[in-house]
């Protein structure tokens, strides 16, 4: 498998850098029949766009969904669907400085190593949070896939800086997460986080922040371990994504503090079928899931890239050096990194229905087209 695709029977492979003429995926594997059109995937990518949020970018991208293959009168024909959007405002010039003087905390260094000195550096190139666009439209195709079995996913932004959710919020408060600014589910914590980003972005600094995301309906046993477990898959996704440092399932970290009495989910029998009184495994157990809701935490480092002047070094010269003037950029990566963490997970569950046999190599009947 390549270094740039993901997935086992349903797989995407990303292509394009953030300064190149597009960005794009393929996604092979996909049933034929399933109903979908540039609609769906831009309701998507329209979720992630620079300027979708104050709290964004000053980047002023479209991100215009072409379809270019496998889908054919609104339905999948199981060709791979291919799936481009360009890049419009590209403005080069600032990265020049930055090809010999490497941006701490960004890939700039290890990847001028790595390719000997031949990688794009331009707005990151491949490194840039821009690839992502192709992350969140293979993600469209698998949340449609799984609205045919009845599979929901959601999330919101738990944390940015301090401020962080006591509580889980609710489905109804998910679904309406994107209408407001900073992409958090609990109404209380939406001043405080708005504070914080505002004090960063006058400060020329960056915040860092937290994604919660679920997936309600998935039934028990879906997973294949040991190294394609449904948690293992859901962790190598992840940490695929710019800017992730950490990645918690269930109760995660705060389960290294606790007793086992008191982290274990006891059993019981609820209308005829088993479940578990509480969740704090996240849905998993031994790679696969218990039918209680898929829960995972992903953190997200501050963004690198600030409007503060740092040390760096100089790669041509051998000396120390310092830059400024970093240009455009997000002052927190969790509030447009959210559609990218939903699609991401869709995506994985897919895969796995698809492997197992719960999703249908041709959809037909209300999901698909009349036969």
């Amino acid at each position: 498998m390549s270094a740039n695709s993901f997935g086992r029977r349903l797989v995407m492979t990303c292509f394009g850098e953030s300064h190149g003429k597009l960005v794009g995926v393929i996604v092979d594997g996909c049933p034929a029949g399933l109903k979908i059109d540039e609609r769906d995937i831009q309701r998507e990518l329209d979720k992630r766009r620079p300027g979708s949020t104050p709290y964004s970018t000053s980047r002023a991208e479209p991100d215009k969904a072409m379809i270019v293959s496998g889908i054919l009168d609104g339905y999948t024909t199981g060709a791979p669907i291919c799936i481009v959007v360009g890049n419009r405002d590209v403005d080069s010039k600032p990265y020049e400085v930055f090809r010999f003087k490497p941006r701490p905390g960004h890939a700039d260094y290890p990847a001028y190593i790595r390719y000997g000195g031949f990688n794009d550096y331009r707005g990151g190139g491949r490194f840039s949070g821009r690839i992502t666009v192709s992350f969140v439209a293979a993600g469209a195709v698998a949340k449609k896939l799984l609205e045919t079995i009845g599979i929901e996913v959601y999330g919101h932004v738990c944390q940015i800086g301090e401020v962080s959710s006591r509580r889980l919020p609710t489905i109804d408060e998910l679904r309406k997460v994107y209408e407001n600014p900073v992409r958090c589910a609990i109404p209380e914590l939406i001043s405080g986080m708005e504070d914080i980003l505002k004090r960063s972005v006058e400060e020329g600094d960056s915040i860092g922040s937290m994604v919660e995301a679920f997936a309600f309906n998935v039934p028990p046993g879906l997973g294949d371990p040991i190294f394609h477990g449904l948690d293992v898959d859901i962790a190598s996704i992840m940490l695929a994504i710019p800017g992730v440092r950490a990645l918690s399932i269930g109760l995660g970290f705060e389960a290294a503090s606790m007793k086992g009495s008191d982290f274990i989910d006891p059993y019981t029998i609820v209308d005829g079928r088993v479940s578990q009184k509480s969740n704090r495994c996240g849905g998993i157990l031994g790679g696969l899931s218990t039918g209680n809701p898929i829960h995972i935490r992903v953190s997200f480092r501050p963004p690198s890239t600030i409007g503060k002047r740092v040390e760096t070094i100089n790669l041509k010269t051998m000396t120390i050096d310092h830059i400024e003037a970093w240009g455009r950029y997000d002052p927190c990566i969790g509030i447009r990194a959210l559609p990218v963490v939903e699609g991401c997970l869709a995506f994985v569950i897919a895969d796995h229905c698809l492997n197992q046999g719960l999703i249908p190599a041709v959809i037909s009947g209300e999901s698909g087209r009349a036969t």
